[in-house]
């Protein structure tokens, strides 16, 4: 299993403010603690969790899988698989 990667960029640094990095082995479990709020404000921004830990099963599924940006808050965020 794939790693899931989240990285949150600030204004136009190249450099991730913050990087969380959840491992495969335990995505399933990870992903059930998800609060429902948090999944929900996952959806609103068009991420699907249960997607991610579909596909981070896959041994071939790998990369970037979506990047949100928030012009307002001047934030990027970037989900991939690694």
């Amino acid at each position: 299993m794939s790693d899931v990667k989240i990285r949150i960029f600030r204004g136009n640094d190249q450099q991730p403010a913050t990087t969380v990095t959840i491992p495969g082995g335990i995505i399933r479990i990870a992903a059930s603690l998800v609060p429902r709020r948090a999944v929900e404000a996952l959806r609103q921004e068009g991420i699907e969790l249960d997607e991610i830990v579909r596909l981070s099963a896959n041994p071939e599924a790998h990369g970037r899988l979506v990047e949100v940006e928030d012009h307002v808050k001047g934030e990027r965020v970037v989900v991939s698989l690694e």
